[in-house]
Protein backbone atom coordinates (compact mmCIF):
# COMPACT_ATOMS: atom_id res chain seq x y z
CA UNK A 1 0.00 0.00 0.00
CA UNK A 2 1.45 3.35 -1.07
CA UNK A 3 1.94 6.06 1.53
CA UNK A 4 1.78 8.71 -1.17
CA UNK A 5 -1.21 11.06 -1.14
CA UNK A 6 -4.21 10.13 -3.25
CA UNK A 7 -4.61 12.49 -6.20
CA UNK A 8 -7.72 13.58 -8.06
CA UNK A 9 -7.01 15.08 -11.49
CA UNK A 10 -9.64 17.24 -13.18
CA UNK A 11 -8.98 18.12 -16.84
CA UNK A 12 -7.23 15.63 -19.11
CA UNK A 13 -6.44 17.65 -22.22
CA UNK A 14 -3.21 18.18 -24.15
CA UNK A 15 -1.38 19.09 -20.95
CA UNK A 16 -3.39 17.27 -18.31
CA UNK A 17 -3.17 13.79 -19.78
CA UNK A 18 0.63 13.48 -19.93
CA UNK A 19 1.02 15.28 -16.60
CA UNK A 20 -1.35 12.91 -14.81
CA UNK A 21 0.43 9.97 -16.42
CA UNK A 22 3.73 11.24 -15.05
CA UNK A 23 2.23 11.10 -11.56
CA UNK A 24 1.23 7.50 -12.20
CA UNK A 25 4.81 6.73 -13.23
CA UNK A 26 5.98 8.31 -9.97
CA UNK A 27 3.79 5.90 -8.01
CA UNK A 28 0.80 8.09 -7.19
CA UNK A 29 -2.77 6.81 -7.06
CA UNK A 30 -4.58 9.07 -9.57
CA UNK A 31 -8.32 9.27 -10.16
CA UNK A 32 -9.30 11.43 -13.11
CA UNK A 33 -12.34 13.19 -14.46
CA UNK A 34 -12.88 15.13 -17.65
CA UNK A 35 -15.74 15.63 -20.08
CA UNK A 36 -14.35 13.30 -22.78
CA UNK A 37 -14.67 9.61 -21.98
CA UNK A 38 -11.77 8.68 -24.27
CA UNK A 39 -9.44 10.84 -22.14
CA UNK A 40 -10.60 9.04 -19.00
CA UNK A 41 -10.06 5.72 -20.79
CA UNK A 42 -6.50 6.82 -21.62
CA UNK A 43 -5.79 7.49 -17.93
CA UNK A 44 -7.23 4.10 -16.95
CA UNK A 45 -5.10 2.38 -19.57
CA UNK A 46 -2.04 4.09 -18.08
CA UNK A 47 -2.89 2.69 -14.64
CA UNK A 48 -5.16 5.35 -13.16
CA UNK A 49 -8.81 5.30 -12.21
CA UNK A 50 -11.75 7.03 -13.84
CA UNK A 51 -14.57 8.86 -12.10
CA UNK A 52 -18.08 9.60 -13.30
CA UNK A 53 -18.14 13.07 -11.78
CA UNK A 54 -16.02 15.74 -10.11
CA UNK A 55 -17.61 14.90 -6.78
CA UNK A 56 -16.66 11.23 -7.11
CA UNK A 57 -13.11 12.07 -8.17
CA UNK A 58 -12.33 14.44 -5.30
CA UNK A 59 -14.25 12.87 -2.41
CA UNK A 60 -11.37 10.79 -1.01
CA UNK A 61 -8.46 12.74 -2.48
CA UNK A 62 -5.65 14.23 -0.43
CA UNK A 63 -4.58 16.42 -3.35
CA UNK A 64 -6.75 17.73 -6.18
CA UNK A 65 -5.08 19.03 -9.34
CA UNK A 66 -6.99 20.98 -11.96
CA UNK A 67 -5.84 21.74 -15.50
CA UNK A 68 -8.56 23.39 -17.56
CA UNK A 69 -8.53 26.14 -20.21
CA UNK A 70 -9.56 29.37 -18.48
CA UNK A 71 -11.19 31.15 -15.53
CA UNK A 72 -14.80 30.22 -16.43
CA UNK A 73 -13.90 26.53 -16.48
CA UNK A 74 -12.03 26.78 -13.16
CA UNK A 75 -15.08 28.42 -11.60
CA UNK A 76 -17.41 25.83 -13.12
CA UNK A 77 -15.51 22.86 -11.70
CA UNK A 78 -14.78 24.51 -8.36
CA UNK A 79 -18.16 25.86 -7.30
CA UNK A 80 -21.70 24.58 -7.04
CA UNK A 81 -23.24 21.49 -5.50
CA UNK A 82 -21.21 19.13 -7.69
CA UNK A 83 -17.98 21.15 -7.59
CA UNK A 84 -14.67 20.68 -5.85
CA UNK A 85 -15.23 23.08 -2.95
CA UNK A 86 -18.46 21.38 -1.87
CA UNK A 87 -17.15 17.82 -2.20
CA UNK A 88 -13.48 17.79 -1.26
CA UNK A 89 -12.66 16.81 2.31
CA UNK A 90 -11.40 19.33 4.85
CA UNK A 91 -7.61 19.58 4.78
CA UNK A 92 -7.32 18.62 1.11
CA UNK A 93 -4.89 20.59 -1.05
CA UNK A 94 -6.23 22.01 -4.32
CA UNK A 95 -3.50 22.79 -6.86
CA UNK A 96 -4.88 24.70 -9.82
CA UNK A 97 -2.43 24.43 -12.73
CA UNK A 98 -4.67 26.20 -15.24
CA UNK A 99 -3.72 29.60 -16.68
CA UNK A 100 -6.34 32.03 -15.38
CA UNK A 101 -6.64 35.56 -14.06
CA UNK A 102 -4.82 36.29 -10.79
CA UNK A 103 -8.09 37.49 -9.23
CA UNK A 104 -9.80 34.18 -9.99
CA UNK A 105 -7.03 32.43 -8.06
CA UNK A 106 -7.30 34.83 -5.14
CA UNK A 107 -11.08 34.34 -4.98
CA UNK A 108 -10.77 30.55 -5.20
CA UNK A 109 -8.28 30.46 -2.33
CA UNK A 110 -10.58 32.57 -0.17
CA UNK A 111 -13.71 30.57 -0.92
CA UNK A 112 -12.00 27.20 -0.52
CA UNK A 113 -10.49 28.25 2.82
CA UNK A 114 -14.01 28.68 4.19
CA UNK A 115 -14.46 24.91 3.62
CA UNK A 116 -11.06 24.04 5.09
CA UNK A 117 -9.46 23.42 1.69
CA UNK A 118 -5.95 24.71 1.02
CA UNK A 119 -5.15 26.17 -2.42
CA UNK A 120 -2.11 26.81 -4.57
CA UNK A 121 -2.20 28.45 -7.98
CA UNK A 122 0.54 26.69 -9.95
CA UNK A 123 0.37 27.40 -13.69
CA UNK A 124 3.04 25.94 -15.93
CA UNK A 125 5.20 26.77 -18.92
CA UNK A 126 6.78 24.34 -21.35
CA UNK A 127 3.92 23.25 -23.56
CA UNK A 128 2.95 19.73 -24.51
CA UNK A 129 6.57 18.63 -24.90
CA UNK A 130 7.42 19.89 -21.42
CA UNK A 131 4.39 18.10 -20.00
CA UNK A 132 5.34 14.81 -21.65
CA UNK A 133 8.98 15.09 -20.58
CA UNK A 134 8.11 16.30 -17.04
CA UNK A 135 10.37 19.34 -17.42
CA UNK A 136 7.76 22.06 -16.97
CA UNK A 137 8.46 25.36 -15.28
CA UNK A 138 5.94 25.72 -12.44
CA UNK A 139 5.23 29.12 -10.91
CA UNK A 140 3.23 28.94 -7.70
CA UNK A 141 1.26 31.30 -5.51
CA UNK A 142 0.07 30.56 -1.99
CA UNK A 143 1.29 29.68 1.49
CA UNK A 144 4.83 28.38 2.03
CA UNK A 145 3.63 25.36 4.02
CA UNK A 146 1.21 24.33 1.26
CA UNK A 147 3.91 24.79 -1.37
CA UNK A 148 6.30 22.63 0.66
CA UNK A 149 3.74 19.84 0.96
CA UNK A 150 3.04 20.01 -2.79
CA UNK A 151 6.71 19.91 -3.83
CA UNK A 152 7.07 16.12 -4.17
CA UNK A 153 4.12 16.04 -6.57
CA UNK A 154 5.28 19.10 -8.49
CA UNK A 155 8.75 17.56 -8.87
CA UNK A 156 7.15 14.66 -10.73
CA UNK A 157 5.77 17.17 -13.23
CA UNK A 158 8.42 19.84 -13.68
CA UNK A 159 12.02 20.88 -13.33
CA UNK A 160 11.92 24.55 -12.29
CA UNK A 161 9.46 24.99 -9.42
CA UNK A 162 9.25 28.31 -7.58
CA UNK A 163 6.92 29.88 -5.04
CA UNK A 164 6.47 33.41 -6.40
CA UNK A 165 4.41 34.95 -3.59
CA UNK A 166 0.88 34.88 -2.15
CA UNK A 167 -2.25 33.60 -3.88
CA UNK A 168 -2.46 34.89 -7.46
CA UNK A 169 1.30 35.39 -7.80
CA UNK A 170 1.75 32.26 -9.86
CA UNK A 171 -0.85 33.51 -12.33
CA UNK A 172 0.78 36.93 -12.51
CA UNK A 173 4.13 35.33 -13.37
CA UNK A 174 2.42 33.05 -15.90
CA UNK A 175 0.89 36.10 -17.56
CA UNK A 176 4.37 37.60 -17.87
CA UNK A 177 5.59 34.28 -19.27
CA UNK A 178 2.91 34.31 -21.96
CA UNK A 179 3.81 37.88 -22.86
CA UNK A 180 7.47 36.92 -23.35
CA UNK A 181 6.60 33.77 -25.30
CA UNK A 182 4.21 35.55 -27.68
CA UNK A 183 6.66 38.37 -28.41
CA UNK A 184 9.44 35.81 -28.90
CA UNK A 185 7.40 33.71 -31.32
CA UNK A 186 6.43 36.82 -33.26
CA UNK A 187 10.09 37.91 -33.53
CA UNK A 188 11.12 34.43 -34.66
CA UNK A 189 8.32 34.35 -37.24
CA UNK A 190 9.40 37.70 -38.66
CA UNK A 191 13.00 36.49 -38.82
CA UNK A 192 11.94 33.32 -40.66
CA UNK A 193 10.09 35.25 -43.36
CA UNK A 194 12.95 37.76 -43.67
CA UNK A 195 15.53 34.97 -44.02
CA UNK A 196 13.49 32.99 -46.54
CA UNK A 197 12.82 36.02 -48.72
CA UNK A 198 16.54 36.78 -48.62
CA UNK A 199 17.41 33.34 -50.01
CA UNK A 200 19.31 32.15 -46.94
CA UNK A 201 19.47 28.47 -45.93
CA UNK A 202 16.80 28.66 -43.26
CA UNK A 203 17.79 25.67 -41.14
CA UNK A 204 21.42 26.74 -41.07
CA UNK A 205 20.41 30.28 -40.17
CA UNK A 206 18.16 29.20 -37.32
CA UNK A 207 20.80 26.82 -35.98
CA UNK A 208 23.45 29.53 -35.76
CA UNK A 209 21.02 32.09 -34.37
CA UNK A 210 19.97 29.66 -31.66
CA UNK A 211 23.60 29.27 -30.64
CA UNK A 212 24.01 32.96 -29.85
CA UNK A 213 22.24 35.67 -27.92
CA UNK A 214 19.17 35.32 -30.14
CA UNK A 215 18.78 31.72 -28.98
CA UNK A 216 15.76 30.78 -26.88
CA UNK A 217 13.65 27.87 -25.74
CA UNK A 218 11.03 29.12 -28.18
CA UNK A 219 13.44 28.80 -31.09
CA UNK A 220 14.59 25.37 -29.90
CA UNK A 221 11.05 24.06 -29.52
CA UNK A 222 9.51 25.72 -32.58
CA UNK A 223 12.20 25.51 -35.27
CA UNK A 224 10.69 22.38 -36.80
CA UNK A 225 7.23 23.97 -36.73
CA UNK A 226 8.59 26.92 -38.70
CA UNK A 227 10.59 24.80 -41.14
CA UNK A 228 7.82 22.28 -41.83
CA UNK A 229 4.85 24.63 -41.44
CA UNK A 230 3.63 22.08 -38.90
CA UNK A 231 1.11 23.84 -36.71
CA UNK A 232 -0.46 20.86 -34.97
CA UNK A 233 -1.46 22.37 -31.63
CA UNK A 234 0.87 22.03 -28.69
CA UNK A 235 -0.53 25.31 -27.38
CA UNK A 236 -3.40 26.76 -29.36
CA UNK A 237 -3.69 30.32 -30.60
CA UNK A 238 -7.11 30.40 -28.92
CA UNK A 239 -5.49 29.87 -25.53
CA UNK A 240 -2.69 32.34 -26.15
CA UNK A 241 -5.31 34.89 -27.16
CA UNK A 242 -6.96 34.32 -23.78
CA UNK A 243 -3.61 34.71 -22.00
CA UNK A 244 -2.76 37.93 -23.82
CA UNK A 245 -6.07 39.30 -22.63
CA UNK A 246 -5.12 38.36 -19.06
CA UNK A 247 -1.73 40.06 -19.21
CA UNK A 248 -2.97 43.24 -20.90
CA UNK A 249 -5.83 43.59 -18.40
CA UNK A 250 -3.55 42.89 -15.44
CA UNK A 251 -0.95 45.34 -16.71
CA UNK A 252 -3.60 48.04 -17.11
CA UNK A 253 -4.76 47.50 -13.54
CA UNK A 254 -1.26 48.06 -12.12
CA UNK A 255 -0.31 50.85 -14.53
CA UNK A 256 2.33 48.95 -16.52
CA UNK A 257 2.80 49.85 -20.19
CA UNK A 258 3.06 46.97 -22.67
CA UNK A 259 3.70 48.70 -26.01
CA UNK A 260 5.15 45.68 -27.84
CA UNK A 261 2.91 43.24 -26.01
CA UNK A 262 -0.19 45.16 -27.03
CA UNK A 263 0.78 44.93 -30.70
CA UNK A 264 1.47 41.20 -30.47
CA UNK A 265 -1.84 40.72 -28.64
CA UNK A 266 -3.57 42.29 -31.65
CA UNK A 267 -1.64 40.05 -34.05
CA UNK A 268 -2.70 36.98 -32.07
CA UNK A 269 -6.30 38.23 -32.14
CA UNK A 270 -6.07 38.83 -35.89
CA UNK A 271 -4.75 35.33 -36.53
CA UNK A 272 -7.61 33.90 -34.50
CA UNK A 273 -10.13 36.02 -36.43
CA UNK A 274 -8.77 34.54 -39.66
CA UNK A 275 -9.72 31.06 -38.54
CA UNK A 276 -6.35 29.89 -37.19
CA UNK A 277 -7.33 29.77 -33.50
CA UNK A 278 -7.04 26.00 -33.33
CA UNK A 279 -3.45 25.98 -34.56
CA UNK A 280 -0.27 26.02 -32.49
CA UNK A 281 0.92 29.49 -31.49
CA UNK A 282 3.90 29.06 -33.82
CA UNK A 283 1.28 29.72 -36.53
CA UNK A 284 1.99 33.42 -35.91
CA UNK A 285 4.28 32.71 -38.86
CA UNK A 286 1.18 32.54 -41.05
CA UNK A 287 0.23 36.08 -40.09
CA UNK A 288 3.68 37.41 -41.02
CA UNK A 289 3.54 35.53 -44.31
CA UNK A 290 0.18 37.05 -45.16
CA UNK A 291 1.46 40.54 -44.33
CA UNK A 292 4.46 39.81 -46.57
CA UNK A 293 2.30 38.93 -49.56
CA UNK A 294 2.42 35.14 -49.40
CA UNK A 295 -0.74 33.09 -49.88
CA UNK A 296 -1.19 30.67 -46.95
Amino acid sequence: MSNLPKVAWIGLGIMGSPMSENLLKAGYDVTGFTLEQDKIDRLVTAGGKGAASIAEAVRDADVIITMVPASPQVEAISYGQDGIVENARRGALLIDMSSITPQTSVDLAKNAAEKGIRVLDAPVSGGEAGAIEAVLSIMAGGEQADFDSALPILRALGRTIVLCGPHGSGQTVKAANQLIVAVNIQACAEAVVFLEKSGVNLRAALDVLNGGLAGSTVLTRKTDNFLNRDFKPGFRIDLHHKDMGIVTDAARSVGAALPVGAVVAQLVASLRAQGDGGLDHSALLRSVERLSGRQV
